[in-house]
């Protein structure tokens, strides 16, 4: 067996970014930029006013102004403002050449064509030109992992369509006689395949296409010809369940045939023992363990940082633990490193306490489901009380 580090290290030694592609900006939410975005022009490419009210100079206040026109947001004045002259103007709205300050509508006194203003300072209420960010400037850069907000700069920047790393193309196949696809009706002797659908929507959610393939029976060429057809129209194939080395371990036995390398078969971890890695050509294959804790553990620990440098994201980033205070006792950890499912508290001094709870089997979604975060214990871990500080990873 390796350690967890270990299998993580070969998982993205064989591991490249996805290529290239562009994608309208509406559809550009969580991909990685491959290329920085450049400013078309400044924003606002014209002094702006912040404030309903009065375009004015400076120099005539305090006076009786008089009144010859309006601006608003994409109405420009089209006329010079000369001494002793104002214009309504709102919010957004291109300065008048020869205004050099706002006079807000609350402290303006209008009778007809004429305004009576205070004395305004110079500037006052004006938003200078490139106030945000100038033309040819670069505002997002080759990395950034697109939210909302930086969709919206780009937008800003006049870019119709971003430069992103493609999506990586994932199938998910979960095997045994045992599972059914929900919807369907089991036997008394069948559960519902939970972990086809669920690995495939945390594929997803960390930014790959996945496609989901019905449960497998436990039949050799079954799956044998599943993984042949998966590795060959997709990135990644993720194989969930029948890693043991009993009879119905199929899926190895096929890569194999393939002319595949398996890359390690098993790590120093609990739960996960069985996680598997492979490669198929440029194809490459992970195998997680059935039970759904395991599974679900084992895809945060291998199956996140794979999708993350295949999308161009910084591996490491999400693999960042965090401290916490332990609510309930760990008792000594044995000869594997140990990820226990927890919950996260936060007390009225704004510590955070991660929660363990006592039915930590790998069976159990419903714990897994009700977990936060990760204690990590390293292998031969001492006993911990309530109170210490320890390691915790996100879910």
């Amino acid at each position: 067996m390796i350690s967890v580090s270990e299998a993580r290290a070969i998982v993205l030694a064989n591991a490249a970014p996805c290529e290239f592609e562009t994608v309208e900006l509406r559809t550009a939410l969580g991909r990685t930029l491959r290329q920085d975005v450049r400013s078309f022009r400044a924003q606002p490419p014209f002094r702006a006013s912040a404030m309903d009210g009065y375009a004015l100079r400076a120099s005539d206040t305090p006076g009786v102004l008089q009144l010859i026109g309006e601006a608003g947001a994409g109405r420009a004045l089209g006329r010079q403002l000369l001494e002793g002259e104002c214009a309504r103007i709102f919010t957004g709205a291109p300065l008048p050449v020869g205004a050099d300050s706002i006079l807000i509508q609350e402290d303006a006194v209008q009778d007809g064509d004429l305004v009576t203003a205070p004395a305004v300072a110079p500037s006052r209420h004006v938003r200078s030109a490139g106030v945000d960010f100038v033309a040819d400037q670069v505002l997002l850069h080759v990395g950034t992992v697109l939210d909302a907000p930086a969709i919206a700069l780009a937008a800003a920047a006049g870019r119709p369509s971003l430069v992103v790393s493609r999506r990586p193309r994932v199938a998910v196949l979960s095997g045994g006689n045992e599972l059914v696809a929900p919807g369907q009706r089991p036997a008394d002797d069948q559960i519902f395949d939970s972990m086809g659908v669920g690995i495939a929507a945390l594929a997803e959610q960390w930014g790959a296409h996945a496609t989901c393939i019905d449960p497998l029976a436990d039949d050799a060429q079954i799956i044998a010809t599943a993984i042949t057809d998966a590795t060959s129209a997709h990135d990644l194939t993720i194989v969930v369940g029948g890693a043991s080395v009993g009879d119905h371990d199929h899926a190895r036995p096929a890569v194999r045939a393939l002319g595949g390398e398996l890359l390690f078969e098993k790590v120093a971890l609990r739960p996960g023992k069985p996680t598997w890695f492979a490669r198929v050509n440029e194809r490459l294959i992970l195998g997680l363990p059935g039970n759904p804790a395991s599974a679900f553990v084992c895809a945060r620990l291998f199956l996140r940082p794979l999708l993350d440098q295949m999308c161009g994201r910084d591996p490491t980033a999400s693999m960042r633990t965090l401290k916490a205070r332990v609510r309930t006792p760990l008792g000594a950890n044995g000869d594997r490193e140990t990820y226990l499912r927890a919950a996260l508290e936060t007390d009225e001094t704004g510590q955070t306490w991660a929660v363990a709870p006592a039915k930590q089997d790998s069976s159990l979604l419903s714990v897994f489901a009700g977990a936060q975060a990760l204690i990590v214990r390293e292998p031969g871990a001492p006993e911990t009380p309530t109170g210490d500080i320890i390691d915790v990873l996100s879910r």
